[in-house]
């Protein structure tokens, strides 16, 4: 090789090495140009690619499990297939929201009752509370008693056809939930926020110990258990934070990063729920909400009344009054003819 020949070929080599570099780097800008578009385009479109993969990969578990919750009360007759679900979500129905406390050889009774009705084309609720201690008429038994003692004489049935008599409307679905399954749905969703600004704590002598410290930024399953059953300061704040908790729990399960949760959620529900809404109808519900990308607006009312001490035990009167004034407000949210600004927003009827 001479010396000529050398120099040339050493640049030859440092030609090639220049030659090689951005080739190199050329697959690697592919590769992230499409990540971006990828990455875009999931961002972009990831309110309809959720329940494509929801479709793919977690229906059929997730009705599997809703199926297991599934304990009609009355005779079901006609469809009650997906198709039937869709056409029920066009227009407004009612659900009665138990919450009990049931334990091993006890037979419990509704600690929580709550009255909703739903309008999926306005994307609007109302929950209506019952206070626990009203006195009423239980059906079937010919006696009046505390409203949540309908469900120690007959269960979810007797506890339904007591609130359909009282307001005087159907209760389309139902819904019960033992309390130990609000502890497990809160820790999975890691925790809810709730406006707590000052000490909640029991400090009556029969009653369960517990303290709540103010102004965390979340509140585990514990601390939202005890917000809803706290009751030393009246039966109107009571009812009040469990609607609080009701919204801030569906905030925070519509979150995207929960919504790969389901499948979880939906085993604990499952494992402490009873309801007779169909698996077809609780999804094709879910759907609506997560397309909204937002929780309904939601108006909220108690039944008006004052609390007595009788010799009998402590009880809370409804006034006639305020009863008619409840039904009239069923009456127009579950009329499908209500026009959305002719709907009753009790919360604005009180200001």
């Amino acid at each position: 090789m001479s010396d000529q020949e050398y120099p040339l070929t050493r640049s030859k080599r440092h030609q090639s090495k220049k030659k090689k570099k951005p080739k190199s780097k050329k697959p690697l800008m592919i590769a992230a140009i499409i990540l971006v578009l990828l990455g875009s385009f999931m961002y972009v479109f990831r309110k309809e690619l959720i329940p494509i993969a929801f479709q793919l990969f977690l229906e059929d578990t997730v009705k599997d499990k809703l199926n297991d919750a599934y304990d009609p009360i009355k005779e079901v007759t006609g469809p009650a297939g997906e198709e039937d679900a869709k056409d029920k979500l066009k227009k407004p129905f009612s659900m009665l929201l138990l919450g009990v406390d049931e334990r091993e050889g006890d037979v419990g009774r509704s600690d929580t009752m709550i009255y909703a009705v739903f309008r999926p084309e306005e994307h609007r609720m109302l929950l209506m509370s019952i206070p626990r201690d009203s006195y009423v008429e239980i059906a079937g038994r010919d006696k009046r008693d505390k409203v949540n003692a309908a469900y120690a004489y007959g269960g979810t049935k007797m506890s339904v056809e007591t609130v359909e008599q009282l307001l005087q409307t159907n209760v389309d679905y139902y819904a019960k939930v033992n309390f130990q399954a609000l502890v497990e749905v809160v820790d999975a969703l890691g925790g809810v926020k709730l406006p707590i600004t000052e000490v909640i704590e029991n400090k009556y002598k029969y009653h369960v110990k517990l303290r709540i410290e103010p102004n965390k930024p979340i509140y585990d399953g514990e601390d939202a258990l005890n917000y809803v059953r706290y009751r030393e300061d009246s039966d109107f704040m009571r009812t009040e934070r469990q609607r609080t908790f009701i919204k801030a729990a569906t905030e925070r399960a519509l979150e995207m990063g929960n919504i790969m949760k389901i499948p979880q959620l939906i085993d604990i529900a499952s494992s402490n729920m009873k309801t007779d809404m169909t698996s077809d109808f609780i999804i094709n519900l879910a759907e609506v909400l997560y397309a909204k990308e937002s929780v309904p607006q939601m108006s909220s009312y108690m039944l008006k009344g004052e609390g007595e001490n009788k010799s009998y035990g402590w009880y809370y009167m409804l006034s006639d009054q305020g009863l008619t004034e409840a039904q009239q407000l069923v009456d127009n949210w579950m009329d499908a003819n209500t026009a959305s600004d002719e709907l009753i927003d009790p919360e604005k009827k009180e200001q």
